[in-house]
């Protein structure tokens, strides 16, 4: 006993070493918000970050450095640069045009052909008249500003790679309009209306949905589908949704073989109901996530997909018939399907159904790879879950 606990006592002190304490003010809660966002609040001067904000957050200087952020990601997003070599651009006007964009609005910075780190000179509530259809090697970057993409189609992630999505919050999106929307500086299509997703990501690769807020979308929050891979979903507060993220098209898109999506750091929010995630023929890596909430079920999926839970803090509703992490949608056969749970803390009788043989680690990379923490210290490296309130300046 002596030894195991000698053990422990090292395994966590050597994972404090990687991670930073750091000031922190300005934060957002992540407890009792009442309305589409999250509020200020004072928190604790030292917070334990993880290893994904220990890499920036600490710097009092972010704001003069905004693109050594793309080299933060880890998992299999870590290779999305977005706009790291290219300008910054900035926002300065919530307006929408789906088809003729006017310089200084979001849209106009999305669809230029160079790479471009987009930021905004406020906070702005951004109502778009139609989904926002991004281009390769983009950045929207929301430090420093309180931006909302909200009360209409919200954003698509199509054919493109090199994403990254930081600190913003997408809410209460809507389907899109069959029309005319413009994809780049040289082509307007027509579209015949988005789902309703938060994000939708379409055979597409290298992407980074970072430290955002999700809620109340009339599809999902995030989709991941058609073949996309190497994606990193990470330290997002997600909340109030039923169908929360879907890795895979169908059961028969055989092509989402080569899928691989890293979710660790973040918050499964109140009132969620599902799909955090579900999961179709390709592989997750679910790591270090905490789940307040589910009403159906947590982790789920069909047509011989393969989960690793790794040191996830999964805390049950009362119900007595909503006990299990796991779902799996199949008649017969899903006992040989590879799903483990490793690290894993479960509370108020949560519980999960492993199955399958042999090893299902995400042989990641030297670069994409990091040390996932026991479910315990999850509260922990989940409490900045959200858009951050960076101020110029000071660390973050």
């Amino acid at each position: 006993m002596a030894s195991r606990s000698a053990t422990l006592f090292l395994f966590l002190s050597c994972l404090l070493m990687i991670t930073t304490f750091a000031s922190v003010s300005n934060a957002y809660s992540l407890e009792g918000y009442s309305y589409d966002y999250l509020p200020k609040t004072s928190i604790p001067k030292k917070v334990v970050l993880n290893v994904i904000d220990s890499c920036w957050r600490w710097k009092s200087n972010w704001a003069t450095n905004r693109q050594a952020l793309a080299d933060c990601a880890v998992g299999f997003g870590k290779g999305a640069i977005g706009g790291k070599y290219g300008a910054i651009y900035v926002v300065t006007s919530p307006a929408d045009d789906p088809v003729n964009p006017k310089f200084g609005t979001l849209r106009y910075g999305v669809i230029q052909t160079k790479p471009l780190w987009i930021i905004f000179a406020k906070d702005m509530v951004i109502r778009l008249k139609n989904e926002l259809i991004m281009t390769s090697y983009k950045t929207i970057d929301g430090r420093g500003a309180k931006v909302e993409i909200g009360n209409g189609p919200c954003i698509t992630i199509q054919d493109v790679n090199h994403v990254i999505i930081h600190g913003i919050g997408i809410h209460d999106c809507k389907p899109g309009k069959a029309g005319l929307v413009r994809s780049s500086t040289t082509h307007v299509g027509r579209r015949g209306g988005s789902d309703g997703d938060a994000i939708d990501i379409f055979a597409s690769s290298n992407i980074w949905i970072d430290h955002c807020f999700l809620a109340r979308s009339a599809d999902g929050l995030i989709d991941v589908i058609h073949a996309s891979t190497a994606v990193t979903i990470s330290n997002n507060y997600f909340s109030q949704h039923d169908k929360v993220m879907l890795l895979g098209h169908n059961d028969k898109f055989t092509a989402d073989k080569v899928m691989k999506v890293t979710i660790v750091f973040n918050r499964f929010g109140e009132r969620l109901i599902e799909r955090m995630p579900r999961v179709r023929i390709g592989y997750a890596h679910v790591a270090n996530n905490r789940y307040d909430e589910w009403k159906m079920y947590a982790i789920g999926g069909s047509a011989n997909p393969t989960i690793l839970s790794e040191g996830n803090y999964f805390a049950a509703p009362n119900d007595s018939n909503s006990k299990q992490v796991t779902k799996r949608e199949a008649k017969n056969g899903w006992k040989n399907w590879k799903w483990r749970t490793s690290k894993d803390v479960f509370i108020n009788g949560a519980y999960f159904l492993p199955s399958g043989y042999g090893s299902c680690t995400p042989n990641y990379s030297k670069a994409q790879s990091f040390i996932v923490a026991p479910g315990a210290m999850v509260p922990a490296l989940t409490a900045s879950a959200g858009p951050l309130r960076c101020v110029v300046g000071k660390a973050c």
